[in-house]
């Protein structure tokens, strides 16, 4: 029986309780001595040159990308440094420099202060030559030569034009198109790494609907397109007022497909562009509380965004002028990213928005709680009444070790107008060490409500 690209750190030399660190799927990991990192080196005479966050993996088998974090001691692949720090810099200071990434290969050893990983690459399941879904181009090495559906970089260029495809090939009867039968195109709504949406009628009913695709930027094995659908499936399972409905998900030949529920006013960050990056506290408070029951109703299914920000709040107004907002995307990206379908990106792209991101959901990227919503909730009402992000993200410094190295700035640090009752809560809600401020979306709700209700 074959058996799915792995990727291990086998503990070569050093002092560890365990000797090996296998990574079955996509994943993040921080290694380092601080009590969140994984692989975690000990706080002992062994370790000493070891930084708290020392470098970053990213891993998608059979791939596998590091880069130092701008270390004390540097972290050094097959005998060579390939990151470290200044003597006379500050963790806060080496976070000014992006330090380059190296993609590892199978025999590569890794030593941090006196430990030593040697990566363990199983990739056996490969194909001798890997041609496009769509066009039939012989695509070479661009595929990884893994097995599955690939789509060339000239057609993931066209997704558009991918999708009016499909919807040229969909009928009633077709049994993976049938989702998308009777649609047609009326205008695109946003574009991103992964895909497209338009608004999209279908046609026997009149109804408009938000039509997106996802493409894949690695061959589409059969195990990873089942475990991204079985999520959407639980997606489409949430109904509720304050969150974007998923009504139908598919894939055909490399391309995943979905409906969902339209919202006519647009998301959250447009209209913050819109009122000149900042919001009333009220109109703020509102929207924030509104997303909060949508959260909570999700959590109380066991479903956890993992992604939040203004960008995927959507408004929709009502006849009366009034707006409602709606979480959308509800686990999709993440679980896109999780089935190891985006690939890896530079600089760590895909584990998500690091300006609405905890350091804790960097640190153990595949196992995000619910808290991580309620942070990133909090994180996007600080964006709303200031215009500006919990941290400093300066241009040209390194946003992931800005999220580890760098707790919120207070926010009435960045607006003295904010009410005193509704900054406390915000400043609690961002709070990550010991804990996370609020572990439920239900208690920041409550919390939001008494700040600015009494």
């Amino acid at each position: 029986m074959s058996r799915s690209p792995t990727v291990t750190l086998t503990l070569v030399s050093g002092h560890l309780d365990r000797g090996a660190y296998v990574f079955e799927e996509r994943g993040t990991s921080v290694v380092g001595r601080s009590g969140n990192c994984s692989p975690r080196l000990p706080s002992d005479e062994h370790h000493r040159t070891v930084s708290r966050h020392h470098c970053l993996l990213d891993v998608n088998p059979p791939a596998i990308r590091i880069r130092d974090l701008g270390s004390l001691n540097g972290t050094y692949l097959n005998g060579r440094k390939i990151g470290q720090r200044a003597k006379d810099e500050t963790p806060e200071e080496a976070a000014a420099q992006t330090y380059p990434e190296h993609d590892l290969t199978d025999g590569d050893r890794i030593r941090i202060g006196d430990t030593v990983f040697r990566v363990d690459i199983h990739a056996e399941d490969t194909v001798s030559r890997a041609r496009c879904t769509r066009c039939g181009r012989d695509v070479g090495d661009e595929a990884g030569f893994l097995p599955g559906d690939y789509l060339c970089a000239a057609c993931q260029a066209r997704p558009g034009a991918i999708l009016r495809m499909l919807l040229d090939l969909a009928h009633p009867g077709h049994g993976e198109l049938g989702v998308i039968a009777g649609y047609a195109l009326l205008q695109e709504l946003g574009r991103g790494g992964m895909g497209v949406v338009h608004l999209a009628r279908h046609e026997p009913s009149g109804r408009e609907v938000a039509l997106k695709v996802m493409l894949p930027r690695v061959a589409t094995r059969p195990e990873a397109r089942e475990r991204f659908l079985r999520e959407a499936a639980l997606t489409r399972a949430l109904r509720h007022p304050n969150i974007a409905a998923l009504e139908g998900a598919g894939y055909c030949e490399g391309v995943f497909f979905f409906t969902t529920e339209y919202c006519t006013a647009g998301g959250l960050d447009t209209l913050l562009r819109r009122s000149g990056g900042r919001l009333p506290v009220d109109e703020a408070v509102g929207f924030a509380v509104q997303a909060l029951r949508g959260l909570e109703a999700a959590h109380g299914q066991g479903v956890v965004h993992r992604d939040l920000s203004p960008s995927n709040i959507l408004l929709h107004k009502a006849p009366d002028g009034s707006l409602t907002a709606k979480i959308s995307d509800f686990g999709l990206a993440k679980a896109f990213d999780r089935a190891g379908l985006s690939g890896l990106t530079r600089t760590g792209d895909a584990m998500g928005k690091p300006r609405f991101m905890p350091a804790r959901q960097v640190t153990n990227f595949k196992d995000a709680k619910p808290a991580v919503d309620v942070w990133a909730l909090a994180a996007c009402l600080y964006n709303m009444l200031t215009g500006v992000y919990p941290r400093d993200f300066p241009p040209g410094e390194d946003p992931w070790r800005i999220v580890l190295e760098s707790p919120a700035v207070p926010v009435r640090e960045r607006d003295p107008e904010v009410p005193w009752a509704l900054a406390d809560v915000i400043d609690q809600a961002l709070r990550e060490e010991p804990a996370f401020g609020f572990h439920t979306a239900a208690d920041l709700r409550q919390a939001l409500l008494e700040a600015t209700h009494g």
